[in-house]
């Protein structure tokens, strides 16, 4: 009796041994993520077992952000990077390069198809990277990142799992849920015009027009003739309200409302869309699901 008491006390201590060692060394294991969006990808995979930082907070466009001294220490300080890639991280490009020598950095855009994505020529990549905005396309990216940490992980490889089947779930759900809402839009009603023009995979996914002022990049130039040309399609094709975006500025929309003004066309602002980024902490839409969900509410609200 004494014997199998003392091989169950040798066994705990083990146990406990190995567990604190592997947990002190995962206290100091981080995953950087450029964006929010992508960390709560990570985050519903991971939840509490890894550390996770995006360098890109609430509301901040991804096109124009440029690294920071801070976000290099964290890079090079990380463990894991994921970033979206097809240039939507344009002011970063050489960052990514020199880190892809000694670090374990993905871009997360190589898990979709190439004959999924939308090609554009006026962006410099020539690929539309906002590949999030069709649920489908982005259920690819849950499992090329699950993929990694399993890889990387191996120890949690069973829970991140079932953690992102869970997840893929919830995502379906939100797909159906989508395609269910546009559809009570008249089919002359579903044309979506934004700031920039990030809702291409949107629109592709459930079939509603789509339309920007700038072009894919933010970094994109504009002038007057964008502006007459945006007045001209919304006065001819009777379109009752444009949105704006949450990450950017919306003097530029506005000047196309006062052009439709002048020439006796009202037109409202149907709210505004979470494009490149998430809302605040401890919002509804500080996550992707919550964002995708406030987006398709508000379009349905106003063009109904």
């Amino acid at each position: 009796m004494q014997y199998f008491y003392k091989k169950n006390v040798i066994k705990l201590i083990i146990f406990i041994f190995f567990s604190f060692t592997f947990c002190s060394k995962n206290f100091f294991f981080n995953i950087i993520t450029t964006t929010g969006i992508i960390k709560d990808a990570v985050k519903n995979i991971t939840k509490k077992s890894i550390q996770t930082t995006s360098l890109m907070g609430a509301g901040v466009d991804p096109h124009l952000y440029k690294a920071t001294q801070l976000n290099l220490k964290q890079l090079n300080n990380s463990n894991i990077i994921f970033y979206n890639g097809l240039n939507l991280e344009g002011k970063m490009s050489e960052i990514f390069k020199k880190l892809n020598n000694n670090k374990n950095i993905y871009a997360i855009s190589n898990s979709i198809n190439i004959k999924n994505l939308i090609r554009d020529i006026s962006f410099s990549s020539s690929i539309d990277p906002h590949i999030w905005f069709s649920v489908k396309l982005w259920i690819n990216t849950i499992k090329y990142i699950n993929n990694v940490l399993k890889k990387k992980i191996t120890v949690y490889s069973n829970f991140y799992q079932n953690n992102t089947n869970l997840y893929i779930k919830n995502l379906k759900l939100l797909n159906k849920s989508i395609k269910k809402n546009i559809l009570k839009i008249k089919k002359k009603q579903r044309v979506l015009i934004t700031a920039h023009d990030a809702f291409s995979y949107f629109g592709k996914s459930y079939n509603i027009k789509v339309k920007g002022l700038q072009g894919i990049s933010t970094v994109s130039e504009f002038g007057i003739k964008d502006i007459i040309e945006l007045i001209n399609f919304i006065i001819l094709n009777n379109i009752k309200a444009i949105f704006l975006e949450t990450s950017i500025p919306d003097k530029p929309l506005q000047a196309v409302i006062e052009g439709c003004r002048e020439k006796k066309y009202n037109v409202i602002i149907g709210g505004g869309l979470h494009s490149d980024a998430i809302g605040e902490a401890n919002t509804f839409e500080d996550n992707y699901i919550g964002i995708i969900s406030s987006n398709t509410k508000t379009i349905l609200n106003t063009l109904k």
